[in-house]
């Protein structure tokens, strides 16, 4: 297998909601049920985010659906997972997360080679004016482009 990254979900409010600061690509620790489940497209990135726990980094509220194939090794859609990042990278996000505003979100997975790949995302919130020059700027994005063809 080619060494690849297919997206397979995407976190599409990350652009609205969010001013993203930085990026950064983790792995994930899974389950077998549950990485045949994300191939499937069955995983939801909404509301979910990261923290930082005893010196581990926690994804939180991620949905991960249960494998139509799987039988008592389902395991809960909505559990805790580790994220696997380097120390150094875990003190640098922590120098972040203790300046008020900001906050990690993850805004896409996709495989890379065999493994599953998280994208964090470091990010401040948007004010509701900023939102809505987010969505003035995709309207005319739009009407330029219905009016190149």
């Amino acid at each position: 297998m080619s060494d690849t990254k297919r997206i397979s979900i995407v976190n599409r409010e990350i652009n609205y909601k969010y001013d993203i600061i930085e990026k950064m690509e983790c792995g994930i620790s899974l389950k077998g049920t549950e990485v045949k489940s994300i191939r499937d497209n069955g995983c939801n990135l909404k509301d979910s985010f990261a923290m930082i726990k005893n010196n581990n980094l926690i994804l939180k509220n991620m949905h991960i659906s249960p494998y139509e194939m799987g039988n008592i090794n389902n395991v809960e859609p909505e559990r805790d997972r580790v994220l696997l990042v380097h120390k150094n990278q875990i003190l640098k996000l922590l120098q972040y997360i203790k300046q008020s505003g900001y906050t990690l979100v993850p805004s896409k997975i996709y495989e890379s080679g065999r493994w599953i790949k998280v994208e964090l995302c470091v990010v401040r919130g948007k004010k509701l004016h900023d939102k809505r020059e987010t969505l003035k700027e995709k309207e005319a994005k739009k009407q330029i482009n219905i009016y190149k063809v």
